[in-house]
């Protein structure tokens, strides 16, 4: 069984990001697992709150990544790049440097998101390939998945109610399970 760890970006209640995360949980294809992480609880970086030890939610991330075969990125867009809260996220569990390679070097790594705007996280996803490139994980270039005026995507209570996205969702998971399948092997 292939095993993904799902983050979202977004701290935010109502997050279509959320919401594209728990849909692509449910089109996940047969095989493959999605647990879904949170950064929720995460402080900001701040080394001398790391000299004291890591925070409780950092080291339950840092588990769920380590049991992973594979990490999707489910990306909001803020002023145009990453949102601030995922990168403190990511910044945390590349601390200390050692566990860089354990948890993140060769893992196989995919982007998705979001956006009530036209680009659908466009920019956001772009920004994150140096994050991606430094960490020394393997990006997903099979297909992509940028949601645009996610609000017309979604209703109310966050289900995925566009077809047409559903059906890109469920390729998009399709072809990142295959690549996280062949680099396992």
């Amino acid at each position: 069984m292939t095993r993904i760890l799902g983050i979202s970006g977004s701290l935010r209640r109502g997050s279509f990001n959320a919401s594209l995360l728990r849909a692509a949980v449910e089109v996940a294809p047969a095989g493959l697992t999605v647990d879904v992480g949170t950064i929720r609880g995460i402080p900001l970086y701040d080394a001398d709150v790391e000299a004291q030890g890591m925070p409780p939610a950092v080291v339950q991330l840092k588990e769920q990544l380590q049991a992973a075969d594979g990490l999707l990125l489910v990306t909001p867009e803020y002023n145009n790049s990453i949102p601030g809260v995922f990168k403190n996220a990511i910044d945390w569990l590349s601390r200390p440097p050692v566990d860089v390679p354990r948890l993140f070097r060769e893992k196989p790594v995919a982007l998705m998101g979001a956006s009530p705007g036209r680009f659908g996280t466009l920019l956001s996803q772009t920004a994150w390939l140096t994050v991606i490139r430094t960490l020394g994980m393997r990006p997903f270039y099979g297909a992509s998945l940028y949601v645009s005026e996610a609000a017309k995507v979604f209703d109310a209570s966050g289900t995925l109610i566009d077809p047409d996205v559903r059906e890109r969702l469920k390729n998009f998971m399709n072809g990142f399970a295959q690549f996280v399948t062949a680099s396992a092997r």
